[in-house]
């Protein structure tokens, strides 16, 4: 037998019957702690140390018979930390995947300036390869989906709409040093570039024309944009992150 103590953070993962304290498991004979951890309902990708009888250990460690497991989450606070099972990037060089439910989440994101990739079709062994092979953070509310062994980085979101899924996620993943807001196109996620206003005047509504002066375009899909009641909008909700 083993025992498990799960962090306060990691508690909504577990079945209800077993939150609230330490609980006693049978654990199959050479198992690692990833997979044991992970047969709790807790992602890999929510945790953030492991110790066992108090030393930190590592997901591909075996447990044994008496082993105490300390498992603990992570939080902003511990992104470059050296005793964490893995190292973040900073917030400026953070690159995004998100899954099919978070295309809000994804716009809100772009509109901040993060490189953040989504499709509304998306399968999981798409997002699981697009985040091994360009070292991009998975974002999702599929907890199936972080047990993936391609993903190392993820973040799940507990929050159900964009805006408080926003904030969470800048709070959580300390973003706001890597704002480089309206840089990125919210519909496809290239590069916005400085246009003048010839180049796009017949692309302009006539109250944009008499009233505009300063515009930039997409860079992939030639989308227009300038700093109208929208973007008052949008200014004010990266404020409020």
């Amino acid at each position: 037998m083993i025992t498990l103590v799960f962090a306060d953070a990691l508690q909504p993962f577990l079945p209800p019957a077993r939150r609230g304290g330490a609980w006693c498991l049978a654990a199959a004979p050479g198992a690692s702690l990833k997979h044991v951890i992970e047969a709790c309902g807790v992602p890999h990708t929510e945790v953030g140390v492991i110790r066992v009888n108090g030393q930190p250990a590592g997901f591909a460690e075996r447990v044994a018979d008496g082993d105490h497991i300390e498992v603990c989450g992570w939080s902003a606070a511990d992104l470059q930390a050296s005793h964490g099972l893995r190292r973040w990037p900073p917030a400026q060089a953070m690159r995004f995947v998100a899954d099919a439910h978070l295309g809000g989440l994804a716009r809100r994101l772009r509109m901040a300036g993060f490189d953040t990739l989504f499709r509304n079709d998306f399968a999981d062994r798409e997002i699981a390869a697009l985040a091994a092979a360009e070292g991009r953070i998975v974002l999702t509310r599929d907890r199936g989906l972080l047990q993936h062994r391609a993903i190392s980085h993820a973040c799940y979101l507990h929050a159900i709409a964009p805006d408080p899924q926003f904030r969470e996620l800048v709070a959580r993943l300390a973003l706001r040093p890597g704002f480089r807001p309206f840089t990125r196109c919210i519909a496809c996620n290239a590069p916005l570039a400085v246009v003048d206003k010839a180049e796009v005047l017949g692309l302009l509504p006539p109250s944009v024309r008499a009233h505009h002066v300063h515009f930039t375009r997409c860079t992939g899909c030639g989308r227009v944009f300038w700093a109208g009641s929208h973007w008052r909008r949008m200014v004010g909700m990266l404020d409020a992150a």
